[in-house]
């Protein structure tokens, strides 16, 4: 019988190691790939082509949802798990968008994962129904993609030059699209603007 195989993208080594060791665990799950930031596990899915991916959100180089969608452009075959601590609407409502087939909480009793691994890897779709029917009446992200990716940037203490040197924009491009952000929000300053968006899992 062929294994179903998975790759896990997590920085904190401990969850990491755990995580690889649970579904390990499994005769029918095999962990093919683990990496510790967002970039490395883009580079993992093109290199051993698993059939699921799980990941965490927040993490270094790129983000969980931004690996979701850019998986689900060059990877479509691979599915994904977004396993994270966050029960906010605007996180779930993002990785939907992104094209990610199983939302998890890491409150949840460890068998649940590889029921979502095998779940998924079938085509179903694994989600909490309480969250996701939260997400659908929620408040709507104001956000373009840009001025999200700037104003993470900006909330993560990086300089006006810095995000236009990384994203090849100039200042005052990154000026503007940091205002809009920060009128959208209501919010005062850049910092707040980042506050209120990562609150609300839109960053």
């Amino acid at each position: 019988m062929s294994k179903i195989q998975v790759a896990i993208a997590e920085d904190q080594a401990m969850v990491l190691g755990a995580l690889a060791a649970l579904l390990e665990t499994e005769p029918d799950i095999a962990v093919c790939a683990r990496a510790t930031n967002g970039r490395a596990a883009l580079a993992a899915l093109a290199a051993h082509q698993p059939h699921v991916l799980v990941t965490d959100i927040e993490m270094p180089e790129m983000t969980g949802l931004t690996l979701a969608a850019e998986a689900r452009d060059r990877c479509p075959e691979v599915r994904v798990i977004i396993l994270t601590t966050f029960a906010r609407p605007g996180y779930l409502r993002r990785a939907l968008e992104a094209g990610a087939k199983g939302y998890l909480l890491k409150d949840r009793p460890s068998a649940e994962l590889a029921d979502a691994v095998r779940r998924v890897h079938r085509g179903q779709r694994v989600i909490d129904p309480e969250l996701a029917a939260e997400a659908w009446s929620s408040e709507a992200d104001p956000l373009t993609e840009r001025e999200r990716q700037i104003l993470w940037r900006a909330g993560e203490g990086r300089s006006t030059g810095d995000i236009a040197a990384e994203l090849s924009l100039s200042e005052g491009t990154v000026r503007n699209y940091l205002s809009e952000a920060i009128n959208k929000l209501g919010a005062a300053n850049r910092v707040e603007a980042a506050r209120l968006a990562r609150a609300r899992g839109w960053l």
